[in-house]
């Protein structure tokens, strides 16, 4: 018989600890979204580690600024971007404060809410499809900006909560390059994923953008 996953949130000392601990140690953990509509579960299937300023691939390289202060608060809390003027994205701070190291979280099983989350995705195929990629998980889970600097470790009770659910076995963890991180950043084998899960995001490698004559 299978074991149900643990509904216990995870604590804020989960977080406080180096981003390449915390990100692979975050597959099979249960996200959870409350909202007035409804709740969305989520069996988290694969992640991507940002190191914060030693990290060319990280939005914190640079510095901070008024988009990613968030990143060097406490960690425990959300940081939500918005890309591409048409996706938001969602984090989770990690690491001691100041260090403004953060998860990418990238996909994910749904496994409460899928009605919901069908509502938000009309345009996914199957249920598998509903959060593979992150900004596919950020539309199905309702999540923008207002939600930035959310506090994951307040509980149920909170708009966006992190459970223990079923943490993956070392062997069942896979890592490689991250998608579409170029530079000096693309060379981190810093994506983690649970293998064989349907859910888990093509890789896509970094492609130069091309300036208009």
């Amino acid at each position: 018989m299978k074991e149900s996953p643990d509904r216990t949130p995870l604590p804020r000392d989960f977080f406080d600890r180096p981003v390449l601990e915390v990100a692979p140690d975050l597959l099979g953990r249960t996200l959870v979204r409350s909202t007035d509509v409804g709740r969305i579960e989520l069996r988290l299937t694969e992640v991507e580690a940002y190191a914060g300023e030693i990290d060319p691939g990280s939005h914190a390289f640079r510095g901070r600024t008024a988009r990613n202060g968030v990143m060097f608060g406490p960690p425990g809390h959300a940081y939500v971007y918005f890309t591409y003027g048409m996706w938001h994205c969602l984090n989770l701070v990690c690491g001691p404060e100041g260090t403004a190291s953060g998860v990418l979280l990238r996909a994910g099983e749904i496994r409460v809410g899928g009605e919901l989350a069908r509502t938000r995705r009309l345009s996914a195929r199957h249920d598998r499809e509903l959060a593979k990629g992150p900004a596919r998980l950020a539309t199905a889970l309702d999540i923008d900006r207002a939600l930035d600097g959310t506090d994951v470790c307040a509980g149920l009770d909170a708009p966006l909560a992190i459970l223990a659910g079923t943490p993956v076995a070392d062997d069942q963890v896979r890592s490689g390059p991250r998608t579409g991180v170029g530079g000096d950043g693309a060379v981190h084998p810093w994506r983690f994923w649970i293998d064989g899960e349907r859910s888990v995001s093509p890789y896509r490698p970094h492609v130069p953008r091309r300036r208009r004559t």
